[in-house]
């Protein structure tokens, strides 16, 4: 396989290749917020940050004296406004769905703390396809600097290379964190502005509204403190890009990885905290069944973050996991997690996005090694090829092995030192592994239970933007349109058209309210958890909590929100029941709505064309319930009309969301305000009650689910009558 081809190569795999005087490879938190923090203030014209989160309350400078390490990053951008009479700072956040809403900061706070100056302009991005995020992390001042890889400005994202276990500056808002991982790369130059391009073409798709560059200095912000691992090169730009609104889909991230994997000759190296892309995997089990293809190395966080992901992605990756040591007929695949032996219950969360090929190759970035990251979120990556460059050619392998001396605790030496002893990359790992540090092998086994529930990757990781229509398709599990009894457009607008047209617009109308009016910020979970303290003082509490919930679900208001409101409100075991008892009212109000629309109607409406699903997935219709309550691929009420237009039966309806829910509710009134009360209180019977419950779902659940594997199992099982061998 020839190495003398260029990789990067514009408008296939990279949207720029630029120029770039110096960059620097930033590892881990402690370095990309300190040069952030030098660079920050050297800022005079425009600041752009781009992420998937913000939080206006984390500290960039941690555990010295430094000025920054007394304030918060809220303070701080406002102090650098007062000093700086030009400067704009423009800062683009993902618009999250509420199941994030306990990891973020609070809307109400982020708009007090950030938009005291008036030239702080912040903004939520809500400008992509249903289910997508926006997912670049960039930073861009003046358009001579700029940051990019996998780091947003956010809690639990500081640490140190060292990992320490329970490191009193691992903490963001009171609460510690475990340790993590991350790589950002710092360049300057050409490649900068355009990266402010990118930045500017962002803002003005989610806001409407085109910042004015700035104008042309001559001066750096480059942060003194921090020299450069490379000079004069070039950095390629490659972008994801989700078709949306009538404009195209850009892959470039996803063209790059299949170059770079089709191209190794020697070595695969690749941290990534997320590996379910199924054509990366494709393509690294074809290099793997090659007699003479190159070694690949995986390194990945031991868990998925939290039991959400750990039983929806960590299943998916198990199985791409699967495949490629089922390929690996050389024993050439080395997968690995980073570990600490000292760790008693925490691991090292694994976030970074890089990529080695030999020493020719090195990408960094927002991009995931999963579906969703090559054509459904934007992403934004960069790239550095060697291209001969003996140089560059050894800045690569010295990156690479600052990454294994960091994970091995060793030094560089020892490294190089492994790694000449060893053909094998992963034999070297394997020998470095007697340290606290180190890298342990990675050993998935997803129990055939589980794995056998969870769906596919379409619908728990798409790679494509999916349409209401075809979510629909995916959800109903069942027989949209009777044979011979299929409605005429001109019957739909006849009686119950102007009827159901109504209903839908009043809907519409009210979603529109709270999402895009300034009422949406007022009614937020801490306003309605006061309203619920008055309402708690009323004799009939409980029906005004289950009518507030009904009335929610037709006007499309977020359950969650309402279910935070009454943990607060009640407390954790008042609120607890409310909070169930109102979703279930909730979900049976806005079934019975589907019901009198009709599965014609919501056909209409949703679609023009809906296809047809059989009849053998009408009847998983519990299992279907119990899957979307846990894994929240659509609105609550919009899940709720579906099913009560489709052939569910409002039996698996009923029990489906009840088991869904539980574990949810559960969740959340743990996190409430009377966690300790229920954990340390004097009243045993009382802080039992949600272990009980928990079982009691858990328990049920198991029961339903192994009841129906078996008649799944029997009903493809030969009839022994009908067939004599």
């Amino acid at each position: 396989m020839s190495g003398t081809l260029r990789i990067l190569q514009e408008g296939r795999n990279c949207y720029r290749i630029a120029f770039c005087r110096q960059a620097t490879f930033l590892i881990d938190g402690e370095s990309y917020f300190k040069a952030l923090a030098e660079a920050l203030k050297n800022a005079c014209q425009a600041v752009y940050i781009l992420g998937w989160d913000f939080d206006s309350r984390i500290h960039l400078i941690r555990g010295n004296n430094h000025p920054v390490a007394k304030i918060n990053l809220g303070t701080f951008l406002n102090s650098l406004l007062q000093q700086r009479p030009d400067l704009h700072i423009h800062i683009l956040d993902w618009d999250f769905p509420m199941i994030y809403a306990f990891e973020r900061e609070p809307l109400p706070i982020f708009r007090n703390a950030l938009q005291s100056h008036r030239r702080l302009h912040f903004e939520m991005d809500s400008c992509h396809p249903f289910g997508a995020s926006q997912h670049q992390k960039l930073v861009v001042i003046d358009d001579q600097l700029a940051f990019c890889g996998g780091l947003d400005l956010t809690n639990s994202r500081w640490d140190s290379q060292e990992h320490l276990p329970e490191d009193p500056r691992r903490v963001d808002n009171g609460d510690s964190y475990q340790p993590f991982h991350d790589v950002q790369m710092m360049v300057e130059g050409e490649v900068a502005g355009i990266l402010g391009n990118v930045a500017r073409q962002r803002w003005l798709k989610a806001t409407g509204k085109k910042p004015v560059p700035p104008s042309p200095s001559s001066a750096s912000p480059w942060p003194s403190s921090f020299k450069p691992d490379l000079e004069g090169v070039r950095i390629g730009i490659a972008r994801t890009l989700p078709d949306h609104d009538g404009e195209g889909g850009v892959r470039e991230v996803e063209s790059l990885y299949l170059d770079a994997i089709q191209s190794a000759r020697k070595l695969i190296y690749i941290e990534n905290q997320y590996f379910t892309s199924d054509k990366v995997g494709q393509a690294l089990a074809a290099r793997l069944k090659e007699k003479d293809g190159p070694e690949i190395i995986l390194v990945l966080p031991k868990h998925c973050s939290g039991w959400l992901e750990e039983g929806t992605m960590g299943v998916l990756r198990a199985r791409l996991i699967k495949q490629l040591r089922a390929s690996d007929r050389w024993n050439r695949l080395g997968i690995f997690y980073p570990s600490r032996r000292d760790f008693s219950s925490e691991h090292i969360n694994l976030h970074a996005k890089v990529m080695v090929t030999d020493d020719a190759l090195l990408r960094i970035g927002s991009a995931n090694l999963n579906n969703r990251s090559m054509g459904l979120d934007s992403e934004c990556d960069l790239a550095l090829e060697a291209d001969g460059d003996e140089r560059i050619k050894n800045k690569i392998v010295h990156f690479r092995n600052r990454l294994l001396a960091e994970h091995c605790d060793v030094s560089l030496k020892k490294i190089e030192e492994a790694l000449a002893r060893h053909d094998s990359t992963a034999t070297a790992i394997k020998n470095l592994s007697g340290g606290t540090r180190h890298l342990a092998p990675l050993e998935i086994e997803v129990d055939d239970l589980v794995d056998g529930i969870i769906p596919d990757s379409e619908l728990l990781d798409p790679e494509r933007p999916i349409s209401l229509e075809k979510f629909v398709n995916q959800f109903a599990q069942g027989v949209w349109e009777e044979e011979g009894k299929v409605p005429s457009e001109k019957t739909f607008l006849s009686s119950n058209g102007a009827r159901i047209i109504g209903i839908i617009a009043l809907i519409a109308f009210f979603f529109g309210v709270w999402k895009w009016t300034p009422l949406g910020e007022f009614l937020n979970a801490e306003a309605l958890a006061e309203w619920g303290r008055v309402v708690r003082e009323m004799p009939l509490a409980p029906l005004i909590v289950i009518l507030v919930y009904v009335v929610a679900g037709l006007v499309v208001f977020p359950v969650t929100v309402l279910i935070i409101a009454t943990i607060l409100s009640f407390g954790p075991v008042a609120g607890f029941a409310y909070a169930l008892s109102g979703s279930m009212a909730n979900a049976a109000g806005t079934y019975a709505l589907g019901l009198i629309l009709g599965r014609r109607t919501v056909r209409k409406l949703i679609g023009k064309r809906l296809n047809n699903l059989s009849r053998r997935l009408a009847r998983k219709g519990l299992l279907t319930i119990i899957t979307v309550r846990i894994l929240p691929v659509a609105p609550f009420s919009v899940i709720n009309v579906v099913a009560g237009a489709s052939h569910i039966q409002f039996r698996d309806y009923f029990w489906g969301t009840l088991i869904g829910m539980l574990p949810g509710i559960l969740a959340l009134t743990a996190a409430g305000k009377g966690l300790g009360e229920l954990l340390f209180a004097q009243k045993p019977a009382v802080s039992l009650i949600p272990a009980i419950l928990l079982l009691a779902a858990a328990v049920s659940t198991l029961f339903i689910i192994r009841r129906h594997l078996k008649e799944k199992i029997s009903e493809n099982q030969p009839n022994r009558d009908n067939h004599d061998g």
